[in-house]
């Protein structure tokens, strides 16, 4: 059998989760022996339709045996991926709801399937450490992601389910990224009710966009500075080199770790193509949290302790 070819398609090659997803993608086809080109969106829906069909149409490019792609907006882009179905080319989903892959299989004999985290859950534990971290309630600062982003509409919810309802949030959006938090943050602090609000926890929905909000409180005045560096802030993703790192040396209270899933994609393909395996439609990864939430009440707990000592 020829060596397989994948096309790997990712939001952005600045936010630690899409490369650490780049990077198990890379890893993933050193072990299974298949060839992957990795291309990023730059965080534009328009831009990643464009280069999808590239690799389905283009008549000068190889076509690759199978397209996986994390979406950059709201629309998984179903008519590529019905012209990559019927050109051959198999198709895989990341971190997206999508309405179309039922349809795709019953029609075209390729490998088509969706892999994601349980976002929800991920918003549940996010809803958890909040409560560990406020048990006797409080303000989040709440920096979500897009609103095209199925992503960050399930972790929203998740979140708001369950958190206790003596903590109150206050949301922002960003992009994802640390630069798009920073300048949202920076931009509500020059805001005069932002700097006389009482914050207690600030918690965004991926690390680098914590890491932002970080970023923009050390760039106040001294006084203020000093007030805002002390709130524990929280995110999403905890990879090892990044998320777990800043939660081992301070600079976040806590993470959720959602493990990358280009890799698990790879290996499935990898057995579909080769093996003829049937592959489920849908498949959830489950996140953790970092530390674990008992490891974060006992630290919350402290915290109130001290602070009413």
């Amino acid at each position: 059998m020829k060596r397989l070819s994948f096309v790997v398609s990712l939001t952005n090659n600045d936010n630690d989760y899409q490369l650490e997803q780049a990077a198990a993608a890379e890893k993933a086809a050193r072990r299974w022996g298949v060839d992957v080109k990795i291309i990023h969106a730059g965080n534009d829906a328009l831009a990643q339709s464009q280069q999808l069909l590239h690799y389905v149409q283009d008549s000068s490019v190889v076509r690759p045996d199978a397209i996986m792609f994390e979406p950059s907006g709201g629309t998984a882009f179903p008519q590529v991926a019905r012209a990559a179905a019927a050109a051959g080319i198999g198709w895989v989903v990341l971190n997206h709801d999508v309405d179309y892959v039922h349809e795709l299989r019953r029609t075209y004999k390729v490998p088509v399937f969706a892999i994601s985290s349980d976002h929800q859950e991920v918003g549940k534990i996010q809803g958890q450490q909040l409560a560990a971290l406020l048990p006797n309630g409080g303000t989040v600062l709440y920096i979500e992601g897009p609103a095209n982003s199925s992503a960050a509409k399930d972790r929203t919810t998740g979140m708001m389910r369950n958190k206790p309802a003596n903590i109150q949030i206050k949301s922002m959006r960003a992009n994802w990224t640390e630069e798009s938090a920073y300048r949202t943050v920076s931009s509500w602090l020059r805001l005069r009710t932002s700097l006389e609000s009482h914050i207690d926890v600030v918690a965004a929905q991926d690390d680098s966009m914590a890491i932002g909000a970080r970023k923009a409180f050390q760039e106040l005045g001294e006084g203020d500075r000093a007030r805002w560096l002390r709130i524990p802030v929280t995110g999403c993703d905890g990879m090892p080199r990044t998320g777990q790192a800043w939660v081992k040396n301070g600079t976040l209270a806590a993470t959720i770790f959602i493990p990358p899933n280009t890799d698990l994609a790879i290996e499935m393909l990898v057995e579909a193509f080769k093996n003829g395996s049937t592959l489920p439609e849908n498949r959830v990864t489950a996140p953790e949290s970092v530390p674990s939430l008992a490891e974060l009440a006992a630290a919350g707990k402290k915290a109130t302790r001290a602070a009413g000592a």
